[in-house]
This record gives C-alpha cells, sequence and structure tokens, in this order.
C-alpha cells in the first residue's frame, strides 16, 4: 500500500480552465448538476433529484458551521490600505464565547500589506445599530513561546487585539456592521452583497468559518424536505473552515505540506445518530469528511486513556497512517468484520466520555489530511464539489473512490458543462 507521504502532488493535476470556474452561483441552487458516481458507473442528473438517491432510512450528515465577515480595512493616516483578516480566535479561543465579547477580543490574523504597518495602532470608525464608535487594532504579542499562540506566528499569522468604545455592543455586531465576508481568491472579484446570502448554507447556524462548506450551497429547504420525507435521518456537526482551505500544496512531496488545525463540535446526537445506523452516512461536503472520520480516532484515544481531556483528543495530521492502520486492506478489514466493530466502539466510547463528563458535545480539533492510503472507517457516500487541481481536497476524493477513478469522474465533468469549484456544481460519490 502506497505511503501518504510519498505522494507527489504533481500526480493529481489537472486541466482546469478558467471559464469552467463558476464565478457566481445559479439563481436556483438544486438546479446545479449532480455527478453521480457509483460502483464505477457515471451519470448525472440536478441536485434537486439528490433525494431519490439516498438510501431511505439512511443517515446525511452536514456541517452547520456559518461564514463570517472576516475581513477588515483599515487606513493609515498616510493612506495606506491593511487589511486584516480574522483567522481563529485567541483569546478566548472559544468561538461562542469570542462572538460574545465586549470591548475587546483578540484573534490570529493574516495582515495584507503588513510592510506598511510596522506598530502603533489603527483605527476606524464604524455604525453599529445606529451607534457611532471607534474600532482599533493593535498588533500585540502572543503568550508563552509553548502555546498554539506562538505555532501560529511560525505560521505567518499575526496575533491581533480589537477594541471598540461601547461595552454594550458586542464584537458579533462589530464584525457584522463593518467587516467583508471572505469569498474565495479564484473567483477574482470583490465581495457582493448577494455573496452574503448565496455564500451561506440555507441550514447555517454556528458562526466561525472563513470559507463556506461548499458542497452544502446546493440544498434548498424543497431538497431538504424531500430528504425527510425519504425517511433519511439527518444530523449536524460543526467544523470551522480556516483558511488552510485555500492553502495549496507548494511542496513536492505531501509530507511537506502542513495541515491547518481546525475546531470541531460535535453534539451528543450526532454521535448516537451514527451509532443507530451502524457507523455509516453520507457526508455533506469534505469538512463533514474530515470531522465524521477523526472521531473514529478520537473514540480509539477514548479507549486507550478513558480520562484523557478534549485538547488531548485533537487529531494530528498524519495519526492515521500508523503500522497498525496498514497491517490489512480494506477488503480484508470488510471480510473479517473487524473495522464496522472497531467504528462501533470507538463512537461509543465517545458517547461514554461525555456521559462520565456530564457534557452533550465534543469539542476539539483535527489536523487530519485523507489522502490514498488512507482507510475509510465511517464515510460510505459523499456529496461534494469539483476541486482545486492538485489540492488536498482533491486527495481526499481519489482516497475515497481508490485509485485514479477521479480522472474519470473529473474528465466527465469536464465533457459534460460541469462549474467548477466553490459556486459550481456538485457530486454524489460511492465507492
Amino acid at each position: 500500500m502506497q505511503n501518504p507521504r510519498d505522494i507527489h502532488i504533481s500526480d493529481y493535476a489537472y486541466d482546469l480552465p478558467d471559464e469552467r470556474i463558476a464565478k457566481y452561483p445559479l439563481a436556483e441552487r438544486d438546479s446545479s448538476k449532480l455527478l453521480v458516481y457509483k460502483q464505477g458507473a457515471i451519470s448525472h442528473c440536478h441536485f434537486r433529484d439528490l433525494p431519490s438517491l439516498l438510501p431511505e432510512g439512511s443517515l446525511l450528515v452536514m456541517n452547520n458551521t456559518r461564514v463570517i465577515q472576516a475581513r477588515l480595512h483599515f487606513r493609515k493616516e498616510t493612506g495606506a490600505l491593511i487589511e486584516v483578516f480574522c483567522l481563529e480566535p485567541a483569546v478566548p479561543h472559544d468561538y461562542v464565547l469570542m462572538f460574545q465579547q465586549t470591548a475587546r477580543c483578540s484573534w490570529h490574523c493574516l495582515i495584507g500589506n503588513a510592510k506598511k504597518w510596522k506598530e502603533g495602532a489603527l483605527q476606524r470608525t464604524i455604525e453599529v445599530e445606529g451607534k457611532t464608535l471607534t474600532l482599533s487594532v493593535e498588533r500585540t504579542q502572543p503568550g508563552s513561546p509553548e502555546n498554539a499562540d506562538a505555532q501560529a506566528a511560525q505560521r505567518g499569522e499575526s496575533f491581533v487585539t480589537f477594541s471598540w468604545d461601547d461595552a454594550e455592543v458586542t464584537w458579533a455586531q462589530v464584525l457584522d456592521a463593518c467587516g467583508e465576508l471572505p469569498i474565495p481568491p479564484y473567483l477574482n472579484r470583490p465581495t457582493e452583497a448577494s455573496d452574503l446570502k448565496t455564500y451561506q448554507t440555507v441550514y447555517s447556524k454556528i458562526k466561525g468559518s472563513v470559507a463556506a462548506p461548499t458542497a452544502g450551497l446546493h440544498f434548498t429547504p424543497a431538497v431538504l424536505e424531500a430528504i425527510d420525507s425519504r425517511g433519511v435521518e439527518r444530523a449536524e456537526l460543526t467544523l470551522h473552515v480556516g483558511a488552510g482551505t485555500f492553502k495549496p500544496v507548494k511542496s513536492e512531496r505531501i509530507e511537506g505540506h502542513e495541515m491547518h488545525s481546525e475546531w470541531i463540535y460535535v453534539p451528543r446526537a450526532a454521535v448516537e445518530a451514527l451509532l443507530r445506523h451502524g457507523g455509516e452516512c453520507t457526508a455533506v461536503g469534505t469538512t463533514s469528511v474530515r470531522t465524521l472520520e477523526s472521531l473514529y480516532y478520537i473514540g480509539m484515544k477514548i479507549l486507550a486513556n478513558p480520562n484523557i481531556t478534549e485538547d488531548e483528543m485533537k487529531v494530528g495530521q498524519w495519526e492515521p497512517y500508523g503500522n497498525d492502520e496498514l497491517r490489512m486492506t480494506n477488503d480484508e478489514l470488510r471480510m473479517t468484520g473487524e473495522d464496522s466493530e472497531m467504528t462501533i466502539r470507538a463512537l461509543q466510547a465517545i458517547v461514554d466520555w461525555m456521559n462520565r463528563r456530564h457534557v452533550d458535545a465534543l469539542h476539539t480539533a483535527t489536523q487530519i489530511i485523507i489522502a490514498p492510503g488512507y482507510r475509510y472507517h465511517i464515510v460510505k457516500r459523499m456529496i461534494t464539489n469539483f476541486h482545486q487541481p492538485q489540492s488536498t481536497l482533491l486527495l481526499l476524493v481519489s482516497a475515497f473512490v481508490g485509485d485514479d477513478r477521479w480522472k474519470d469522474i473529473y474528465r466527465y465533468a469536464l465533457a459534460n458543462d460541469f462549474r467548477f469549484l466553490s459556486y459550481g456544481d456538485s457530486s454524489l460519490l460511492e465507492p
């Protein structure tokens, strides 16, 4: 079996003409095309047909994260425009607490035109629900060099503190008043008012992402209602998508690429739903895939250490690729039934851990990379868009469909006028 670290990213290149990149969504979300890959056969229909393609009584898992208006602009007295792109909370680390903060908060940020901003605070006047206030931003020092703040600095991120002169106004209100929605850079256009609605899923709830879980953009209330009518159960979890989703693979081999750690929030109800369905589901989008597959490794950690903390549960990038994980092929594991049994044990361990802690959700992080050589444990069907060449998302799809079958899928999509990337069409994959 191939060692994922040795994969050459150049093997995952394909020609994507700019005109095939969807710059805007369709007027009707569910009128987008849906490629169907099932056991080697490829066909296509429309996304509104999805409910009839899902097995009756199966489980559909969706990422309910909501994209925040993470870009803020400040102008220096010299006229230089500085962009501050909020990536993830620094103080407090918790997303829910962060958006409730008043007067002051700190984030890990990317700074645009950083050479023009060496020191000092920047300010701008903003209007928040009829109130005029001053928003200030300052690059500050993180805590101890051993903590996550220092790791963020190594990635080229800055530790930034925001403050505003009204103790009744929350950070969520500040962002809504003056932030800009960060649409993908490959769209090569500024954010427009329509994006505030079209770049959110209709089921988005939990603020925190800087990019949308784009496979979910095709769902409409009508499609969701049809799914429910078919007897398909729905469960939700949260992975806050970071800017790392746009990070290109610059190393020749995958071993040299570092995945960005992302926060996940999995309610007890989602894990219990998985247990009711034998540890199997259809995942909406690669973010749901990464969260679901991380649950297996989290559960295995709990089995090894029942007193483990949420911080210790974080799934590392290469954790799935230990010798034990590669000791048998997928077919051998299916025949022995070992994989299914271990998945159920891992999921039950998570529920048991919640019971002991008297909590209703799991809140930790994952850095998992899914590439050829990975063995899927939970996801049996996947709904996903068409991804950039030489991207980690394309590696994830390749690992799911097996061998070089992704090439056949993408050739079909290109030959049949599918629209690509975030605002493009989607696929239902069932190996």
